[in-house]
C-alpha cells in the first residue's frame, strides 16, 4: 500500500507540473478570433481531490486575486486551489521520497524536505513572473519606437498597434498589446484598455507609458512626440537600473571571493611553507 501511495503521489506531482507549462503563442487570440486550442487547467485526478478543500483556505487568506495575477504573468494553466494542492503534495512527497528511497531518517532532514517541497512552487512562480516582467521591460523601448515610427508614417494609434502586432515576432510585450487591441475591438474604450494593461503587468515603466499616453490623448498632444519622450525616458531608466546593478556587483563578489577564492590561494601559497615547517620539527626543530 505504501508503494502504491508513493506512485500516486509521484503521478500527481508530475501531472501538476506538466499543467504549469504555458500555452503556445499561436493559441493567443488577438483580434477577437476563435482560439485554436482550449486552455487547459492542469487538473489531475489527485489534485482534483485536494483542490476543493483549499477553496476556504485561499478565500480566507485573500490570495485568489494575487495568485491569479501571478498565474497570468507566468502563463501557468492552474487554479489557486490546484496550486495550493500541489504545494501540499510536494510537502508530503519529498520527505517520503527522502525517507524510503534515500534512507534519510533524521527528523531535521524530513522537515527540511517538507518545507522545501512546500516552497518550491512559490519559487518557480516568482521566477517565471520576474522573467516575464524583465522581458517586457527590455522590449518596451523598442516597441514604443516602432509605434512612433508607424504614427510618424501617417497611421493613427490603433492602426499602429495593429501593424506592430501583426508584423513583429510574438513576444511578451507584443502579446500584451494584442490583448489591448482585442479589448478595444470588442468595444472597451481605449483609455480603459490601456489602464487594464497597466494593472495586468504591474510594471512601473509600463504604468508610466500608459499614464503619459492617456494624458496626451486628453490634452491633444501629438502622439509621435509622446512616444519619443517616453522611449528616451524608458531607456534612461533602464540605463540607471543597469548602473545600480553594476554598483552592487563588487558586494556580490565578496562572498565567492572570501569563501571560495581566498582559501584556495591561501592553501596554494601557505600550504608548502606549512608542510616544510612541520617536517622540520616546527619552531624548536631548528635549534
Amino acid at each position: 500500500m505504501l508503494q502504491i501511495a508513493l506512485i500516486l503521489l509521484m503521478a500527481g506531482v508530475i501531472v501538476f507540473f506538466v499543467g504549469l507549462f504555458p500555452k503556445p503563442p499561436d493559441t493567443v487570440s488577438i483580434f477577437g478570433e476563435a482560439v485554436k486550442e482550449k486552455r487547459g487547467s492542469g487538473w489531475s485526478p489527485l489534485l482534483g481531490l485536494f483542490a476543493p478543500l483549499n477553496k476556504i483556505f485561499v478565500k480566507g487568506l485573500r490570495m485568489e486575486d494575487k495568485l491569479k495575477h501571478d498565474f497570468y504573468l507566468a502563463k501557468w494553466r492552474v487554479t489557486p486551489e490546484e496550486y495550493i494542492a500541489g504545494k501540499q503534495l510536494l510537502a508530503v512527497f519529498l520527505p517520503l521520497t527522502a525517507f524510503f528511497i534515500f534512507g534519510l531518517k533524521k527528523p531535521i532532514w524530513l522537515v527540511f524536505f517538507s518545507l522545501f517541497g512546500f516552497i518550491l512552487p512559490t519559487l518557480l512562480l516568482h521566477s517565471a513572473v520576474k522573467k516575464r516582467k524583465y522581458a517586457i521591460v527590455r522590449l518596451l523601448p523598442e516597441t514604443i519606437d516602432l509605434l512612433g515610427l508607424c504614427v510618424g508614417a501617417g497611421l493613427d494609434f490603433m492602426a499602429a498597434v495593429r501593424w506592430v502586432v501583426e508584423k513583429v515576432k510574438m513576444n511578451p510585450m507584443i502579446e500584451e498589446l494584442g490583448y489591448v487591441l482585442k479589448e478595444i475591438n470588442v468595444g472597451k474604450p481605449r483609455v480603459e484598455a490601456l489602464r487594464d494593461l497597466s494593472k495586468r503587468v504591474n510594471i512601473p515603466d509600463v504604468t508610466s507609458f500608459v499614464r503619459i499616453l492617456i494624458q496626451a490623448d486628453r490634452m491633444g498632444t501629438p502622439v509621435e512626440e509622446t512616444f519619443r519622450i517616453v522611449s528616451e525616458d524608458t531607456r534612461m531608466r533602464r540605463f540607471h537600473r543597469g548602473e545600480r546593478q553594476a554598483m552592487t556587483a563588487p558586494i556580490k563578489m565578496l562572498i565567492p571571493l572570501i569563501f571560495c577564492i581566498l582559501p584556495v590561494i591561501l592553501i596554494i601559497i601557505a600550504g608548502p611553507i606549512l608542510l616544510r615547517f612541520m617536517s622540520q620539527g616546527g619552531v624548536f626543530g631548528s635549534f
